[in-house]
């Protein structure tokens, strides 16, 4: 009698402990929720401003169909003013939210087509004596920050989920790919930040640029 009963208590003991282990195993392994802390804050069509060659109509490198946004820009094309001196571009720029001080972020799908190349698709604008705070670049299919840092391999021709966390106060930037955290980098400064996406053309880029854009959305940390 005693046999049973200990070899019962043993079992269910087992049982219990792989249950244990079985639902911690799949909780370390599930994506992180980066947005959990902050207020959501609306965000409609006058929100997004898109910047493009000067000389070309907006539908001539941006289109929003099925909520995605597409945008296109070739290495041969104008800036985006007459007077700039900056290299082609077709970007949504966030107007409305321009921050200098707290926790802010911009959450997003993004998609970069095959072919592609040496253009920043995410930046936050803003730095001192640098323009901005944070770039992600993509080079053959790999996402970096700036050009010196590797995020991920095989970005193209699939949906990836973005989050891009920019602790003023800290001055720290964070981004998640896909629920995982890829980079914790120092600020650079600056008095005045806001959210970009879109394609920039950088060095070694493409002759033809795109990325495509959905569910972009913009948080503030609650105080």
């Amino acid at each position: 009698m005693a046999y049973w009963a200990l070899s019962r208590f043993f079992l269910f003991s087992f049982t219990f402990l792989a249950h244990f282990l079985t639902h911690r195993m799949a909780t370390a392994w599930r994506p992180l929720d980066p947005t959990r802390g902050f207020k959501l804050l609306p965000l409609n069509r006058s929100n997004l401003v898109i910047q493009r060659p000067y000389d070309l109509p907006e539908d001539h490198r941006y289109s929003f169909c099925d909520g995605v946004h597409r945008l296109w820009v070739l290495s041969t094309d104008k800036p985006h003013t007459p007077t700039s001196r900056t290299s082609p571009r077709t970007e949504i720029r966030i107007q409305g939210y321009d921050y200098s001080s707290g926790v802010w972020q911009l959450e997003g799908h993004a998609y970069v087509p095959c072919g592609t190349s040496g253009v920043c698709i995410m930046q936050v604008f803003g730095a001192s004596p640098h323009a901005t705070t944070l770039m992600l670049r993509v080079y053959n299919g790999s996402l970096y920050y700036y050009r010196e840092t590797l995020l991920v391999q095989n970005i193209y021709n699939r949906w990836f989920k973005l989050n891009v966390i920019h602790d003023v106060d800290a001055s720290k930037v964070k981004v998640y790919i896909d629920g995982k955290l890829k980079l914790e980098a120092a600020g650079r400064g600056g008095t005045s930040h806001y959210f970009k996406c879109g394609v920039y053309a950088q060095d070694n880029d493409s002759y033809y640029m795109e990325s495509r854009w959905k569910g972009i959305k913009v948080l503030k940390k609650c105080d």
